[in-house]
C-alpha cells in the first residue's frame, strides 16, 4: 500500500496536520510510519476512509472519546452507535430549545425578578410500591416530599442502587429558585452516581431514575432509562420523558412502529442507565406546570402492562392523586402484575 506524507494525507482527508498530530496523541489515527531520525510522518492510503470518517463525526459534533469507540466498532454496530449519538443530541437540543423558550418568557414580563422568585405552589402528591405477583422482592424506589419526587428501578442481583439514588436526592427537597432548578438538579447526579457506584461495577447492577424538583410553577426534570413522566393537560396525556431503550431506538429509526415497540422481547433492554461503571447522562429539561395538571411518574411494571389510553383514562377519572395510584396498581394485579409496579401522581393546584 502507497505511503504518502503527512502533508498530502492532511489535504486529502481534509485534515490539518496538527490535528493529525493529535490524533496520533490519542491513539485514533496513529501514522503508518514514522521517520526514526526526523520524526515525519506518513501514512497509508487505506487510512483515508477512517480519516474521513473521523472528519465527518467530528462535523456532527461528537466527542473524540466517542469517535475513538466508534471506529473500532463493525459497520452496522458502528451506525447505530451514531444513530443513538445523535437521538441524544437531538433530545439536548430539544431540553436547550425548551429552557430559552421559558428564559425569554420569564425575561419578557415586566418583572425581570420573577426568576429569582416565585409563587409557592402547594402540590398535592400520592405514591404507591408493589412487588406485583410474579418477583420475589421490591427493587423499585419512590420518593415524594414538598418539592422533590423521584422514581427508580433498580436491575441485577436482590440489592440495588434505587433507594440509595433516590437517598442522594432527598437533600434537593427544599426552597431552590427557579433560575437554580436545573443547576441544582444537574450537580445533585453527582450524589447520586456516587451512590450507585458504591454497589460496584457489575454490569447487570444499575438504576433507572425520573425526578421532578420544582420551584412554584416550574420543575426541572431528570431522566434515564425507562422509568417515565407523563402529563395530564385539559384531558389529554403527554409522555413528557423519552425512553432509553433498545427498541426505542428502532422507533426513532422508522424500524418499529410504538404497537411492535409495547410487544418486543427485548422491550426492557435499556441503552442508559446509572450504573458503577457507565458515564452515561440524564436528560435534563425544564418545564412549565399550568394549575390542573395532573402529573404521573412510573416504573415500566406500569407502562408495560397498561396502554397509554388506560392510563389516561384512570388519571382523568380519579378524583386525587390517592386514588389514582390505587386504580393504577389494582389494574396492574388484575393484568397478572408480571413485574415491580410503582407510581406516585401529583396535582398542581387548581385553576
Amino acid at each position: 500500500m502507497s505511503r504518502i506524507s503527512i502533508g498530502e494525507f492532511a489535504r486529502e482527508s481534509g485534515l490539518t496536520p496538527k490535528a493529525l498530530r493529535l490524533y496520533d496523541e490519542l491513539g485514533l489515527l496513529p501514522p503508518a510510519e514514522v521517520d526514526p531520525r526526523s520524526g515525519y510522518r506518513y501514512y497509508d492510503r487505506g487510512q483515508l476512509e477512517r480519516a474521513r470518517l473521523v472528519v465527518a463525526l467530528r462535523g456532527i459534533g461528537m466527542p473524540l472519546a466517542r469517535i475513538r469507540s466508534v471506529c473500532g466498532l463493525a459497520p452496522g454496530a458502528a451506525a447505530a452507535e451514531i444513530a443513538s449519538y445523535w437521538r441524544q443530541v437531538e433530545s439536548d437540543t430539544a431540553a436547550r430549545g425548551e429552557l430559552a423558550a421559558l428564559l425569554i418568557s420569564r425575561l419578557s414580563r415586566e418583572d425581570v425578578d420573577v426568576m429569582s422568585r416565585s409563587e409557592t405552589w402547594e402540590l398535592r402528591a400520592a405514591s404507591r410500591s408493589e412487588t406485583g405477583l410474579v418477583r420475589r422482592i421490591n427493587q423499585d424506589a419512590v420518593s415524594g416530599g414538598t418539592r422533590l419526587f423521584a422514581i427508580a428501578d433498580g436491575f441485577g442481583p436482590s440489592e440495588t442502587p434505587s433507594r440509595a439514588a433516590l437517598d442522594a436526592l432527598a437533600p434537593l427537597d427544599a426552597e431552590i429558585p427557579t433560575g437554580k432548578l436545573l443547576a441544582a438538579l444537574g450537580a445533585a447526579v453527582g450524589g447520586v452516581r456516587e451512590a450507585v457506584a458504591g454497589f460496584g461495577t457489575r454490569p447487570d447492577r444499575g438504576t433507572t431514575l425520573t425526578a421532578m424538583l420544582w420551584s412554584g410553577s416550574s420543575f426541572a426534570l431528570a431522566h434515564i432509562g425507562d422509568t417515565r413522566c407523563y402529563r395530564l393537560r385539559g384531558g389529554e396525556l403527554s409522555q413528557l420523558t423519552q425512553d432509553h431503550t433498545f427498541v426505542q431506538s428502532l422507533v426513532d429509526e422508522g424500524k418499529l412502529t410504538a404497537e411492535e415497540a409495547a410487544v418486543h422481547p427485548q422491550r426492557a433492554t435499556l441503552t442508559r442507565a446509572l450504573q458503577g461503571d457507565a458515564d452515561a447522562e440524564p436528560d435534563l429539561l425544564l418545564r412549565e406546570a399550568h394549575p390542573g395538571d395532573r402529573y404521573l411518574l412510573c416504573t415500566d411494571g406500569i407502562s408495560s402492562v397498561l396502554d397509554e389510553p388506560r392510563i389516561q383514562d384512570v388519571l382523568a377519572d380519579a378524583d386525587g392523586p390517592r386514588a389514582a395510584v390505587d386504580r393504577l396498581a389494582d389494574l396492574v394485579d388484575r393484568a397478572g402484575a408480571p413485574d415491580n409496579h410503582t407510581s406516585l401522581v401529583l396535582d398542581t393546584p387548581a385553576p
